[in-house]
């Protein structure tokens, strides 16, 4: 690791291959957005999640099959937990409520098999789905708004208009990769989302304080060539941090179950995002609104006067 970091990589040289990169990948997540949409869990569209347990390990596919032969032909089946556990999500249906839903599906499988149980019935009106979009969609708005203003408080608006590019950077491609593969997306999942916001931040945060610290203790110098030596100067830093977070959430995907699995699949994919948007975004997008040292140079007091009441 020591090799690694001793020596000096030309990041902020190749920014603009690397920008060229970025805003080709929001383009291809817009259009995915935009054409596929999410897939919205029932926590968003409304509708009825029901988990059933069986004494030995479920068929899921002769589920699917009653399930579609009894008129549920968009029946999500899969396991919950183990292999004896499954989890169904049906979409809203206006002629059943919650409780009838239940019982008809569990009609429905006990003529394929008496031996199911019936663990919980869950059931989300289409009118509460549609206020958590929008109150999830706020929340990341109103998130960018304030860490726009609190970056530029403390730093500078040319750094704080850079954060919040790789905020959003981080936040579109996230969105666009569950797009693409049409992986679930529920409020575990916006959860995550929030917290790549913060995890991003964090790391794009350590940066700028270098970087800050670097222009004020070099005031001759290139830009480019200063932000270039302060990422390099935190890059251990911020690989050791990504790759012990990584570790933890890959357990929790391969060992977590299937109702902590989109959560951690959403946070690996934003930590990994995250680390490179912090490397590149935040920093080549500060360097593109053509940020210098007089930018974050502390003033210097002087006395306009002496002691006699002379100007100097």
């Amino acid at each position: 690791m020591q090799l690694i970091f001793k020596r000096e990589w030309d990041f902020m040289g190749r920014r603009r291959f690397f920008i060229v990169l970025s805003l080709t990948l929001i383009v291809l997540s817009l259009l995915s957005l935009s054409m596929r949409g999410l897939n919205f869990g029932i926590d968003f569209t409304g509708g009825a999640l029901i988990e059933v347990g069986y004494p030995e390990a479920a068929d899921l596919g002769a589920m699917r099959d009653a399930l579609g032969s009894a008129g549920f032909e968009d029946a999500q089946v899969q396991n919950f937990g183990t292999s004896r556990d499954a989890l169904i999500r049906l979409r809203p249906n206006e002629e059943l409520d919650g409780a009838t839903l239940g019982e008809t599906v569990m009609n429905v499988l006990s003529a394929a098999d008496p031996d199911v149980s019936l663990r919980r019935v869950e059931f989300v009106g289409p009118q509460v789905g549609e206020d958590l979009r929008e109150q999830g969609g706020l929340a990341m708005l109103f998130a960018l708004l304030l860490i726009l203003a609190y970056v530029a408080f403390r730093f500078q608006w040319k750094f704080a208009l850079g954060s919040v590019a790789a905020l959003f950077h981080d936040v579109i491609l996230t969105l666009g990769f569950f797009s693409l593969l049409q992986l679930p997306f529920d409020l575990s999942v916006l959860a995550a989302v929030l917290a790549v916001i913060g995890y991003s931040l964090n790391d794009t945060i350590v940066v700028f304080d270098r970087i800050r610290e670097n222009f004020r203790q070099h005031r001759k110098g290139d830009p480019a060539e200063i932000m270039n030596h302060s990422i390099n100067q935190t890059l251990s830093r911020t690989l050791i941090t990504s790759g012990t977070t990584l570790l933890v959430l890959l357990a929790l995907f391969l060992l977590g179950g299937e109702a902590i699995r989109p959560f951690s699949q959403a946070l690996i994919i934003g930590v990994v995002i995250g680390t490179y948007s912090s490397i590149y975004v935040a920093s080549a997008t500060a360097l593109q609104l053509d940020v210098s040292l007089a930018d974050l140079a502390v003033p210097v007091k002087r006395d306009d006067a002496d002691e006699h009441g002379a100007v100097t």
